[in-house]
């Protein structure tokens, strides 16, 4: 029997939504393993042979509903509770009401509607066409439609903390600056890398096959990460100047990258014009208002031995001292940030903004600051960072693409920590694929690390092998990936500051052979749109030897990728249509005639095209 408490729909959601102006799709959740098909009715809610017409949708007048159309759905993934089935249709005059039909064993048949969920015996059944009780999308308009920009389902990014990167002109460096690479960074170490740094190495970068990079803030602060914004406006002159900005997105531009710049506004550094206002003059600051102050005095000297949460008379990210909380609720501030962002846009004509603790913020405020960047810039790519289900703010008027921290959780527990199994690990990531629309997926933002986390390889253990099979799985699955820098030669780091190492530039200490898989696979991802492609199909999973293939498909271009993440040679049986076929190893250039079965060596991997 079909469990009707499992069922699960919602209109305008990332169960039904306008993939593009003239196109819906429609999921529907169930109990795993107990439907054997589903069935999308749709159609017109004025179509009818008579009456019904002035929107007066189920008028006693009415009869006849002409306008209702069976559909076929797919079974799109499980997880390990549910089943998900989708189907996409194409309304001809933008509207629609529909149901479902889902059928199951013993000839179970149930009609699913926003109203009732009902069983049915007969194609006939007068309830097939009662709309009142359907669920209703009742106009597909084309500003609705979440629009992310094409040319980020092509990019592959590179991330830059420009601190650690390169010292391109020793002659701004800080005072306190350490020779370079000279020592595990601390804290509030200082090497001297800046903008010119980055501008010396963009032939690097465009041989590695990088077509965007994203940096940590560049605009004047007192750390070495600059989270703490002291000045929005101005680039921090141990970075460089506004020419040497200019320079660097001209000379990114010209090599086909695009640049993308860390925003923080949910909160200022202490050192800012405005907090230091607020601590002169206390409630009479002009910047009062700026700010979620309590009372005064700001720090409760009486609790220095307390958690800082008992110490701060006011709001502060992750109860940082030196972080006030902005109040962007305020009509002064909201005027004030969305400057900052319009400035960067007209002026240096950066091409994404990075929203750094973009949950936290009003999305009132995002939806204006979309509105208005958009207006400047269409194609600008605004990303949030948002490290949990992020649905609230991907409905296509806030954010084009959030961090897919999500995915990346899946594939370091499986590829890593080893603490999910193989079939635990497609769960997971079918879990995500089905918790958001397609086109939201296409534009995600893929990492395995950042300076937020530490690096891969110290995840696996120092096992390059098994940070390679993570590799290769982030290049093969949809979303727009990223590597964090130094990734490509195994640099190494764990947490926060050892995560941000200084870039090593002498080839001698590279991890060519790191280097070689991480070109290789870029220059898969850009020869074959496959791998850039949605769905999944899972062939073969098996927990016992910790090992799957999976299939990635494109208007008939079919490629599987196999991965064994295991100590021990894997061997998979493969389905039938792959079975005595000549295919081309794609990762090595090669011609192979499959068998019957495909083994894999341990931590070893397979990548054929059809």
């Amino acid at each position: 029997m079909i469990t009707k408490a499992a069922i699960y729909h919602r209109s305008h959601s990332s169960y039904s939504y306008a993939y593009d102006k003239d196109t819906l799709h429609l999921r529907i959740r169930t109990a795993k393993g107990e439907v054997d098909n589903a069935t999308l009715r749709i159609g017109d809610p004025y179509d009818w042979t008579f009456g019904g017409g002035g929107g007066n949708l189920n008028a006693e007048d009415a009869s006849g509903w002409t306008g209702g159309t069976n559909l076929p759905m797919i079974k799109e993934c499980e997880t390990e509770l549910f089943d998900y089935w989708f189907c996409e249709a194409q309304p001809r005059f933008y509207r629609a009401r529909y149901a479902f039909l889902l059928e199951g064993k013993d000839s179970e048949k149930l009609l699913v509607s926003e109203k009732l969920i009902t069983q049915i015996t007969d194609d006939a059944d007068p309830i097939l066409s009662q709309l009142l009780n359907f669920y209703c999308f009742p106009y597909m308009n084309p500003t609705d439609v979440f629009n992310a920009p094409e040319w980020v389902k092509e990019t592959i990014w590179y991330q830059i903390f420009p601190e650690r990167f390169a010292n391109g002109d020793p002659s701004i460096s800080p005072k306190n600056v350490l020779p370079w690479g000279s020592e595990d960074p601390k804290t509030n170490s200082f090497f001297g890398g800046d903008l010119q740094g980055v501008i010396d190495h963009l032939d690097y970068l465009q041989d590695l096959g990088i077509t965007g990079i994203y940096f940590t803030p560049i605009t004047q602060g007192e750390t070495n990460h600059k989270y703490d914004t002291t000045d929005y406006l101005k680039v921090d002159p141990a970075f460089g100047s506004d020419e040497t900005v200019h320079t660097l997105i001209d000379e990114a531009h010209k090599r086909g990258m695009k640049v993308m710049l860390d925003a923080v506004f949910n909160h200022i550094g202490a050192n800012s014009i405005q907090w230091q206002d607020v601590i002169k003059h206390g409630k009479d600051s002009q910047y009062i208002d700026w700010f979620y102050v309590e009372q005064f005095p700001l720090i409760d000297e009486s609790k220095k031995a307390y958690h800082s949460k008992e110490q701060l008379n006011y709001r502060a990210f992750a109860f940082a001292q030196n972080m006030p909380k902005l109040n962007t609720e305020n009509p002064e501030v909201i005027e004030y940030l969305i400057e900052v962002g319009r400035y960067w846009v007209k002026n240096f004509d950066i091409d994404a903004w990075r929203l750094d603790v973009a949950n936290e913020v009003d999305q009132r405020f995002w939806r204006r600051f979309r509105d208005e960047l958009k207006a400047i810039k269409p194609e600008l790519y605004i990303l949030g960072e948002v490290w949990h289900d992020s649905m609230n703010w991907l409905g296509g008027d806030q954010f084009d693409g959030v961090m897919n921290y999500p995915l990346a959780d899946a594939m370091l527990g499986f590829f890593a920590h080893d603490n999910l199994s193989a079939n635990q690990f497609k769960f997971a990531v079918n879990d995500v694929n089905a918790n958001y629309p397609i086109n939201v997926n296409e534009v995600a933002f893929s990492l395995l690390d950042s300076h937020d986390t530490p690096r891969i390889i110290n995840r696996c253990n120092g096992n390059k092998e098994k940070a390679k099979l993570a590799y290769l799985f982030q290049f093969t699955h949809s979303g727009t990936p990223c590597i964090y820098y130094g990734g490509e030669i195994g640099l190494d780091g764990g947490v926060d500051p050892l995560n941000r190492k200084c870039m090593i530039w002498d080839e001698r200490q590279h991890d060519m052979n790191m280097k070689h898989h991480i070109m290789q696979l870029i220059k898969l991802r850009k020869a074959h749109p496959a791998l850039r492609a949605h769905a999944i199909n899972w062939l073969v999973v098996d927990d016992e030897q910790q090992c799957f293939i999976y299939q990635k498909e494109y208007q008939g271009e079919r490629i599987i990728i196999a991965m064994n993440n295991s100590n021990a040679p894997a061997c998979m049986t493969l389905p039938s249509e792959w079975r005595d076929q000549e295919v081309t190893d794609i990762y090595h250039e090669t011609a192979v005639k499959l068998t019957q079965s495909l083994t894999v060596p341990a931590f070893g991997f397979a990548v054929y095209q059809i």
